[in-house]
């Protein structure tokens, strides 16, 4: 019969199949092999290399192996040579009993692509064992007349071989009165019966002793022997006789213990002690006594041990009806096992691919097989897994299946699968068995890094210092192990005239961010690159993000002055009638900062003068006025010292000195009027409040801008108009005319003029349509008229 597998050891090993089962040659037989039993081991059995056509390189690139049924290594394969070798002695009687023949089913696995062999190995019989008789002795008790040629069954020898190294005769040494027939029962065994030849008498030989021989029919034959004492019975006219010759009785495997086989019952015709019968079981087997016991009086037979359908199909043994005077009679008892539903299926994993990449097709992750000792339907299975799992189930050979991917995986999804193969047979009740395996999915390369931001602002004051940690940029990649190692750098700027490398650098393992350099508001006040992030993988994946850099402004820079200028050798003077009325403007102060924001915001103060309190500077603008009307005794030059602060923290400041000569001689009626003076005043208050207005909403850096624009141009009219002369310290003439009646610095054009001692009258000329544009009605009359004014400045204007 064909040997079970035994307990299940699961074994995993870990195989990549990359084939599609379809082409495979899956199902294909080899052999059948045979092999003597107790060979050593080592022992040659066949060469796989020549029966499965492939070289040995391949055998041993395609990881060939042998897989046998429970995973008992009953073989090895020798990958070198080929070779298929006995890995352990095998005894036939133990591992097959009296089935024959005697077959070991295997498998050969090779991979790449994936091929499954089957092969059964055939253990044959060799004459180990010789014939032995359950006793040393058997006593007859024959009738003394007995009828010639009636046969007496005695108790069959056994031997563990089989087939013809099975007991195959029996001989009874030399005798008058008796042969031995040997026969042969339905299952095979050959059993001894004693035939009468010659009539007894017991008054001449009550008793006599026989030699019974088994021999078998090995080369050379082995023999086993028993004693046979008969006794010679006087006449008990009946023998018991068994209502049925034959009892067959079928009987659930899982019947208990005590349950009642069958009831026999034999008749004997005598009366008295001749009549009185008892049973027994005649010549049982080691199984049949272990699992029946009959009852001597009543005759029933009840079961001792539980029966398995799968170690033995039926029992056949002889029951012996015994009566008080030693006649007997027999009759047989075939007891056919019933199957039922008591085992589960059994699982074994023959091959398990773990891990499985994320992007891989066609791959077998596993390959198991079902076995079932039952028979019929409830041998049959149905193997299934969880509903949900992008995994599919195939049925491959012979009780064998294999577990595809049906749907492709993503680790970032799910990085790992419990598969639970269920397998259910079809027998009442159905029994199930499940077995989990784990299967990991290992990651791809198929997610590229990603920041945390699209861009990022870094915020940095100037002045900072080199190698200054500026912040940091992050990115994140859903893959794992090298796949998700992450190199940051610094890409090339769009930008070529951006010195990138020299203003910034990047750790390429954390994305810290360093100023290589101090930067400086006033020259770069900010700058735009962007950054790369970069895995290990193979191919390796990228993405950039913008990061923009804005330079913070630090009060570093002072008050610029434009205007007085302040690298002249000679400073220049301004001039200022004495009879100007109060707040009349005198100059204005004009001065920058390269800074921005607060720390550009300038402000104007008087820090001292030649006379205090006869000149104010406006705070906010620099303007430089009268703050009362001037008299005879006020001194005609004036020192002024104007300090500039800026708002920054701390604050920087510069100052500027102001020469003030205060002349007589221009005419009263172009001098400025108190309406235009107070219409002046208001408008210069209005700048201010909207100065005021416009810093309460942060709009202080148009503010800068085009504060800046209008001094550039200031300062360009200025250059174009003063030239580079100074007023002297001696006496300037008294006959000059200011020309708008408004101040030096008013809305509408003034020219001033300053000439060295030396200079003569051809030095300057004044260029008439200019004046006629800008000088009040009258005015050009009036300077044509004084030839002082002529004398001064020429005739050419």
């Amino acid at each position: 019969m064909e040997i079970g597998w035994m307990n299940n050891r699961r074994q995993r090993q870990v195989l990549i199949f990359f084939v599609l089962l379809s082409s495979s040659r899956a199902g294909a037989e080899l052999g059948p092999y045979s092999v003597m039993e107790e060979m050593e081991r080592g022992s040659f059995v066949a060469n796989l290399g020549i029966d499965l056509g492939v070289g040995l390189a391949e055998l041993s690139t395609r990881g060939t192996r042998i897989i046998s049924p429970g995973n008992k290594e009953y073989l090895q394969l020798n990958v070198q040579t080929g070779n298929l070798l006995i890995n352990e002695k095998l005894d036939r009687e133990e591992l097959c009993g009296p089935a024959e023949p005697c077959l070991l089913h295997f498998q050969v696995l090779m991979e790449n692509p994936l091929e499954i062999f089957q092969a059964e190995l055939r253990v044959t019989d060799i004459n180990d064992h010789s014939p032995v008789f359950s006793e040393r002795e058997m006593t007859l008790k024959i009738l003394e007349n007995s009828p010639l040629g009636n046969a007496f069954p005695l108790k069959n020898a056994l031997d563990l071989d089989v087939g013809s190294n099975n007991v195959q005769t029996y001989e009874i040494s030399p005798n008058s009165h008796f042969r031995v027939l040997t026969s042969k029962r339905s299952d095979g065994r050959k059993y001894p019966e004693l035939v009468l030849d010659k009539e007894l008498d017991r008054e001449e030989e009550p008793e006599l002793r026989l030699t019974l021989t088994a021999l078998d029919g090995g080369s050379p034959p082995r023999s086993g022997t028993t004693q046979i004492r008969i006794e010679v019975v006087d006449i008990n006219d009946n023998a018991p006789v068994f209502e049925q010759s034959l009892y067959k009785v079928q009987f659930p495997e899982d019947s208990p213990i005590g349950s009642l086989v069958v009831k026999v019952s034999a008749i004997d015709l005598d009366s008295g002690v001749y009549g009185k019968i008892s049973y027994t079981l005649f010549q049982p087997s080691e199984d049949i006594s272990r699992i029946l016991e009959v009852n001597p009086i009543t005759g029933e037979i009840r079961l001792t041990t539980q029966v398995d359908y799968e170690t033995i199909l039926f029992y056949e043994v002889d029951i012996e009806a015994t009566d008080g005077g030693g006649l007997s009679g027999k009759s047989t008892l075939l007891l056919q096992v019933v199957d039922v539903n008591d085992n589960a299926p059994e699982v074994t994993i023959s091959a398990l691919t773990s891990p499985i990449p994320e992007n891989s097709l066609d791959i077998v992750v596993a390959v198991f097989s079902v076995w079932d000792p039952d028979s019929g339907l409830n041998g049959k299975t149905v193997s299934s897994i969880q509903d949900g799992l992008p995994f599919l189930l195939k049925p491959s050979v012979k009780n064998f299946y294999t577990l595809t991917i049906e749907s492709s995986l993503d680790r970032e999804v799910r990085a790992e699968y419990n598969i639970t193969i269920t397998v259910t047979d079809l027998g009442s009740p159905r029994l199930k068995t499940q077995h989990t395996i784990r299967v990991w999915v290992s990651d791809v390369n198929d997610n590229a890094p990603t920041f945390t931001q699209a861009s990022y602002t870094l915020y940095i004051r100037e002045n900072n210092s080199p190698a200054l940690h500026m912040g940091t940029i992050s990115a994140t990649d859903q893959d794992t192990g090298t796949n998700a190692q992450i190199t940051y750098s610094l890409l090339p700027p769009q930008d070529p005239h951006l010195s990138l490398t020299s203003l910034v650098s990047i750790n390429a393992d954390n994305g810290h961010l360093f100023a290589l350099r101090s930067l400086d508001y006033e020259s770069l006040r900010f700058f735009e690159f962007r950054v790369g992030a970069a895995d290990a993988g193979s191919p390796a994946l990228s993405s950039e993000a913008l990061v923009r850099v804005v330079v913070v402004d630090d009060n570093d820079n002072s008050p610029f002055v434009l205007y007085p200028l302040q690298n002249d050798s000679t400073p220049c003077t301004e001039l200022v009638p004495r009879a100007a009325q109060i707040d009349y403007l005198v100059t204005k102060v004009v001065a920058v900062d390269d800074d921005s924001g607060q720390n550009a915001w300038l402000s104007y103060q008087l820090l001292k003068a030649t006379e205090p309190g006869l000149f104010s500077v406006w705070a906010h603008n620099g303007e430089v006025r009268t703050a009362r009307l001037l008299s005879e005794r006020d001194a005609a030059k004036h020192r002024l010292v104007v300090l500039i602060k800026d708002n920054g923290e701390p604050p920087m400041s510069v100052t500027v000195t102001l020469h003030v000569l205060i002349v007589d001689g221009f005419s009263q009626p172009y001098l400025p009027l108190p309406e235009v003076a107070t219409d002046k005043v208001q408008e210069e208050s209005l700048t201010v409040y909207l100065v005021i207005a416009l810093a309460s909403v942060s709009s202080l850096f148009l503010f800068s801008v085009l504060l800046f624009i209008t001094v550039r141009l200031c300062r360009r009219n200025r250059a174009a108009s003063i030239g580079d002369f100074s007023v002297p310290e001696g006496h300037f003439p008294a006959h000059l005319v200011e020309v708008s009646g408004t101040g030096t610095l008013s809305k509408s054009y003034q020219y001033e003029v300053c000439l060295p001692e030396a200079s003569g009258t051809s030095d300057f000329k004044f260029l008439k349509p200019i004046i006629s544009d800008f000088l009040p009605q009258g005015a050009t009359s009036e300077i044509e008229e004084n030839p002082t004014f002529q004398n001064s400045f020429g005739t050419n204007y």
